[in-house]
């Protein structure tokens, strides 16, 4: 089992890395939250990893934190989700929203990743409420109603052309700057400031 990784960042994307060690080099699925924590090329990383094997197929998923991959691992447990939806939620919300998303049963918030319909976020709500916890805060995000508002601001965003990614960190940006809760247009406005292009 490879648990970590810890070499030369030499060649990244948003949602895949390479990294050397001692001259082997390992080709990591991340997640975009991971993605922008990463530093220049060449310089050194330490990711947290996963082994999925599959039949004959190893693939590799790496994260910056230990919540991130124990995230994984519990979204990888539920009936029907496999490593790229996995991926793809992490890449769509943030640890810490995720966890308050499921322990407070906000359905919609997840619908609006990309691969995650109703019934798979219902299956998430439903399978990993307990093993989350109780519902905990989240900086700029007190309410299910906040967490809408984000997912609804998210769509906005999309639709205005901007990169998912980037309209993620900007909203991310936009909230914990502003620890009061934001209508859907102040979230925009400000989203707006932090988005990088289309």
């Amino acid at each position: 089992m490879i648990a970590s990784l810890n070499g030369t960042l030499k060649a990244k994307s948003p949602t895949e890395v390479l990294v050397d060690v001692h001259g082997v080099g390992y080709a990591v699925s991340i997640p975009v939250s991971t993605f922008e924590k990463l530093g220049a090329l060449d310089t050194s990383v330490f990711l947290f990893t996963y082994l999925h094997v599959r039949e004959e197929t190893l693939h590799l998923f790496g994260f910056a934190t230990e919540e991130e991959r124990a995230l994984f691992r519990l979204l990888l447990s539920v009936n029907g989700i496999g490593p790229k939806i996995a991926q793809g939620i992490l890449s769509g919300i943030p640890a810490a929203e995720l966890k308050h998303f499921i322990a407070t049963g906000n359905v919609g918030a997840l619908t609006s990743i990309p691969g995650v319909g109703k019934k798979t976020a219902e299956r998430i709500m439903i399978e990993l409420r307990d093993k989350i916890g109780g519902p905990s805060g989240t900086p700029g995000l007190p309410t299910d109603h906040q967490g809408e508002i984000r997912a609804e601001a998210l769509q906005a965003l999309t639709a205005l052309g901007y990169q998912r990614a980037s309209a993620e960190k900007a909203i991310r940006q936009a909230l914990s700057e502003n620890k009061r809760p934001l209508s859907l247009e102040e979230l925009i406005k400000l989203s707006l400031r932090y988005t990088t292009g289309g």
